[in-house]
């Protein structure tokens, strides 16, 4: 089966359904940590709907934040909705196309694990920051601590075994801390720290849980895709049945990434 059947990212709004809603907050908490002064030139790479370049606009006071995606859509959903003075651009993130040494920050959100290539982008981000700057970066923790996802994929792979490769936990084994500690060093950056940030994910009800993975947008919505519309029911209610409900119907869940943070 290929594993990476389903990685359509392209609409914006059925992006912000299905994940973006859960990105905002970590977001918030990341550039706190990451503790930069008021004025710092920033890029955002593999910036999405642009939940990361909002933040560092609206909270950080940057001097320029760039965010930069590849996907036109997500480019288009992204700047409708940022503040100043953050501008987009679209491009690869592995070969950004600005010149070496210009940021004070170098960061990204929930992109690092779909990049072709995350050793080489990462290598490439620490030479777009000025000495003394900053490279970072957060992604889901697919293999435990990123609750929905993992409820899905357990109530999809007992359903049908083959969907096992298709889960993010199996796909992605940077998501972890050694390895991404291992990335940052192996770029030659150095004081590098790694911290979980944990967010609520608290779902309305069963509907708000379970419409978000009929957008086809990310690997479990993708394989959703794939499935007969009794497959589709039957997996709904395999998931419905192992997943908490509020008496008041709403679901009460986390979601975990893990933070990294280096410098040149």
């Amino acid at each position: 089966m290929d594993d990476r059947r389903g990685d359509v990212w392209a609409a914006g709004d059925a992006y912000e359904r299905y994940m973006g809603r859960w990105s905002r907050p970590v977001a918030e908490r990341f550039t706190a940590w990451l503790g930069l002064p008021d004025g710092a030139r920033w890029l955002d790479v593999g910036c999405g709907t642009g939940a990361l370049t909002a933040t560092v606009a609206a909270r950080c006071r940057p001097r320029t934040v760039v965010g930069l995606d590849r996907s036109a859509g997500f480019v288009a959903s992204a700047r409708a909705a940022a503040p100043a003075p953050a501008h987009f651009v679209v491009a690869d993130a592995v070969a950004p196309p600005v010149r070496d040494g210009v940021f004070d920050a170098v960061v990204s959100g929930l992109a690092l694990n779909f990049l072709p290539a995350p050793g080489a982008a990462v290598a490439a981000w620490a030479r777009l920051v000025r000495p003394g700057g900053l490279v970072a970066a957060y992604v889901w923790d697919y293999a435990e601590g990123m609750e929905f996802l993992r409820r899905f994929w357990d109530a999809a792979v007992a359903l049908d075994p083959s969907a096992a490769p298709l889960d993010e936990a199996h796909r992605f084994p940077v998501c972890r801390p050694d390895p991404l500690r291992a990335l940052w060093t192996e770029a030659g950056l150095t004081e590098v720290t790694v911290t979980p940030i944990e967010v609520p994910t608290v779902f309305a009800d069963v509907a708000d849980l379970w419409q978000p993975f009929l957008t086809g947008q990310g690997p479990a919505p993708g394989y959703v895709t794939t499935l007969t519309p009794p497959a589709r029911d039957h997996l709904r209610d395999t998931l419905t049945r192992a997943t908490p409900t509020r008496p008041n119907g709403s679901i009460p869940l986390t979601a975990r990434s893990w933070a990294i943070k280096g410098h040149p």
